[in-house]
């Protein structure tokens, strides 16, 4: 069950685009904000798929606890 650890496509895209821009012009900052939107749904996203696991593996405890 070994996840392997990957940055997505569209992350890595606003990245690359990021640095082309001088930093503090008007498009650093908007493709900043851009970036850090997708960064937090993508850390969110990780973060209820873990908790989901988490309850699987707790509820598959119990199981066998209670046989």
């Amino acid at each position: 069950m070994k996840q392997s650890f990957s940055i997505p496509d569209d992350i890595l895209k606003i990245q690359k685009k990021l640095i082309t821009f001088k930093i503090g012009s008007r498009n650093y900052k908007k493709y900043s904000k851009i970036l850090a939107k997708h960064i937090k749904k993508f850390s969110m996203k990780k973060r209820v798929n873990s908790n989901i696991k988490t309850i699987e593996v707790i509820q598959e405890i119990s199981k066998n606890n209670t046989k």
